[in-house]
């Protein structure tokens, strides 16, 4: 009976965070069809909890939103961490200070505060080491960084989907492959878990 009981605690400790990933992979899937548009603008945001209209925004808005839906505000938390430890975030755009409006909204912050507080998790990851709600970030033919979330949806091949938004609105599309990969990242803090855990009535 006790090592019954024990299994039972170790496969819910296991499916707690798998549960709070699939509920990021709901909350991206609720923005195909509502935001329709990409519109790289600057844009002065409220802070914190700004946010450009719906109906527009990047490839890291879609992560902004996915996170926002079970209160984990990334424009706060990545603003917050910069202001403190300024001299580890990429220095791209000549910045000399931070800026709660952008710093979000860029793909090689967003990698840097994952890998700083989550999982990274690597660029060698096969198909299967892809989890529903993991976070990739690619660079395109362009040379242009772009970041997407794992769906729990597969191709026809058994690749992940991806939930983005590269250039017509939140999407999902078998993507993962199609760019090369700079970072895998986990990102689970424990206010996203009960989050999820809530919306599920657990």
């Amino acid at each position: 009976m006790a090592i019954r009981f024990l299994g039972f605690l170790l496969l819910a400790s296991a499916s707690a965070p798998a549960a709070a990933l699939q509920c990021l992979v709901d909350a991206s899937r609720a923005q195909i069809g509502v935001t329709l548009h990409y519109d790289p603008a600057y844009v002065r945001l409220d802070y914190p909890g700004g946010d450009v209209p719906i109906e527009r925004g990047v490839c890291t808005d879609v992560i902004v939103r996915a996170y926002r839906s079970f209160g984990v505000d990334l424009q706060q938390r990545v603003h917050e961490d910069m202001r403190a430890n300024f001299s580890s975030y990429p220095k791209h755009w000549g910045l000399r200070s931070t800026d709660r409006n952008i710093d979000h909204r860029r793909v090689p912050n967003l990698a840097r505060y994952f890998a700083r507080h989550g999982q990274a998790l690597g660029t060698a990851s096969t198909d299967a080491e892809f989890r529903p709600g993991d976070l990739v970030t690619w660079r395109l033919p362009s040379g242009v960084p772009h970041i997407g979330i794992v769906s729990d949806g597969t191709s026809a091949a058994g690749v992940p989907l991806i939930v983005h938004n590269i250039g017509a609105g939140a999407r999902e599309e078998d993507v993962l492959r199609e760019f090369t990969v700079t970072g895998h990242f986990r990102y689970q803090p424990p206010e996203l878990m009960d989050a999820c855990r809530e919306s599920q009535g657990k």
